[in-house]
């Protein structure tokens, strides 16, 4: 009887080790990129890292000058719509008067009954007062008949103000839509640079920034010496709202970058220019793209202080001209506002608002 031996247990080696080995390896290259899903980013030098944050940071002002634009619009419209409905709650307690009136009229009518004029008058033991009576009661109809016309009329202005608050409730709900999306894209662009930054050594960091300082830029823990640079730099303004504009944006300098705010501790670059000349007493727009048609245009030769001069092709960025080629801007979320020489970002054109 032959005996029943259990296979014998191959161990892997030589040729099948390998294999095995290869394949292994094949699978491990498959899922470390090689199909372009998991290979890891490749390293950016530091002069990428400058120029792909450039890149984020104007992409991000551009979205915040049109969330500066849409937040405007939206407050605009907030505005109309509680002026609607503040009339049409005037307008509801008027009509709640006209039908207390009316009310009283009905009440009146039920109590001395319906009574045609000719049985009233067979029926009166004094027919001299009865038409004394009529004249009036043909006179409080006529007021009845006033008062019912006023109702109609006050129901068909009502529900006109209902109307134009619907259409206003719908203009601000799409504003509001808009600011999320800008807010959305301008959360995405900083963090985006922020980590690119965050991969930086400190000293590349501040090679790629700037340094957070600017040739001229006095401290923001001197504010005695800021008030002698803003002086100093005023005095060639061409007229007192500008020395008074140029004035406000010296006094602003070190100040943090923040989009969407227009001071008095933070800005970003429209709403710097807006601060400092509504300190001035010149009233401006939002935007870059609607602040540079506030004024005349003027060419670039013909730059003189206090004059507004806008960059890139979007005209996404603007600062306040301080003559000798500078100007004072709010430049990004890693620089304070700042001095700067105009020829730091392409020339999109200039306004002289004052």
């Amino acid at each position: 009887m032959a005996a029943h031996r259990k296979p014998r247990q191959r161990s892997l080696g030589g040729h099948t080790a390998r294999t095995a080995a290869t394949l292994a390896l094949a699978g491990a290259a498959t899922a470390t990129g090689f199909d372009g899903t998991g290979h890891a980013e490749p390293q950016l030098t530091p002069t990428q890292v400058k120029a792909k944050v450039n890149q984020l940071y104007q992409e991000a002002e551009e979205a915040t000058e049109k969330y500066d634009g849409a937040k405007e619009d939206a407050d605009a419209a907030q505005q109309r719509l509680n002026a609607l409905r503040d009339e049409t709650a005037r307008k509801q307690g008027k009509l709640n008067s006209a039908r207390d009136t009316l009310g009283s009229f009905a009440a009146a009518q039920y109590r001395d009954g319906d009574f045609a004029p000719t049985v009233q008058l067979a029926l009166s033991s004094d027919p001299d007062r009865y038409l004394d009576a009529a004249a009036f009661t043909e006179r409080v109809g006529d007021r009845q008949a006033a008062a019912v016309s006023q109702v109609r009329e006050q129901l068909r202005e009502i529900e006109q103000l209902r109307g134009a608050a619907r259409v206003e409730l719908t203009s601000l709900r799409s504003r509001q839509a808009q600011l999320r999306r800008q807010k959305k894209t301008i959360t995405t662009k900083l963090d985006e640079a922020r980590r690119l930054l965050a991969g930086l050594t400190a000293r590349q960091r501040t090679e790629v920034t700037g340094g957070g300082a600017a040739p001229g830029r006095a401290s923001r823990s001197a504010p005695d010496a800021r008030h002698t640079l803003a002086q100093a730099r005023t005095a060639s303004a061409p007229n007192d709202r500008v020395a008074a504009a140029l004035s406000y944006a010296y006094a602003k300098l070190g100040s943090p970058y923040v989009w969407g705010a227009a001071g008095p501790d933070a800005f970003d670059c429209s709403g710097l220019v807006q601060a400092a000349y509504r300190s001035a007493g010149i009233s401006l727009p939002r935007t870059t793209y609607a602040q540079i048609d506030a004024g005349r245009r003027v060419s670039r030769s013909e730059l003189q202080p206090g004059d507004l001069v806008f960059f890139y092709s979007g005209v996404s960025h603007v600062g306040i001209y301080v003559g000798n080629g500078q100007m004072i801007h709010a430049p990004n979320p890693s620089a304070p506002v700042r001095l700067a020489p105009v020829d730091l970002m392409p020339f999109a054109g200039a306004t002289r608002v004052a």
